[in-house]
């Protein structure tokens, strides 16, 4: 991994991530962006399945904020690997880093699992009923990780 690393940092790319005064601070601007949409639609659905809103049906609501999640990738990921390429070893090094990434994973695990388990029985709770206890412990367990995320990436820039 440190030869990938080693020919990222060489690469034209992280060589002008790192020289232009303005390009990082906005490429980290975009990535910032696209976490508060990402992070924003997430806790929307997640704070819906906790018992706020119920009278906002969980299918139409998913089926709206859904999008806005995936979406934010496309700024998300392009901006956080160009952040990375400008500095390669060091995030590799960084112990938050890896623990940022470990707790997306385990975000997205989670989503995974909310999607295949509990939200297939939707049309039983889906309006002015609570969702069932997996479902709201998925919810749970979905704002504290992206909380968690978020945290992360904020150390990134003291550690």
């Amino acid at each position: 991994m440190q030869g990938l690393a080693a020919w990222l940092y060489a690469t034209p790319l992280s060589e002008t991530m790192r020289s232009s005064l303005w390009l990082y601070p906005w490429v980290e601007i975009v990535h910032i962006a696209g976490f508060a949409l990402l992070v924003g639609s997430v806790a929307m659905f997640d704070l819906r399945l906790l018992g706020c809103g119920r009278a906002l049906p969980v299918r139409a609501l998913a089926r709206h904020l859904l999008p806005w999640s995936l979406g934010s990738l496309l700024l998300v990921v392009p901006a956080g690997l160009l952040m990375f390429s400008a500095q390669p070893q060091d995030f590799l090094a960084n112990r938050v880093f890896w623990l940022k990434l470990g707790l997306i994973a385990l975000a997205g695990l989670n989503a995974g699992l909310f999607h295949l388990g509990p939200y297939r029985g939707v049309a039983a709770w889906d309006v002015q009923r609570p969702a069932p206890g997996l479902a709201r412990l998925h919810a749970a367990l979905s704002l504290l990780l992206w909380i968690a995320v978020i945290c992360c990436g904020r150390l990134l820039a003291y550690t």
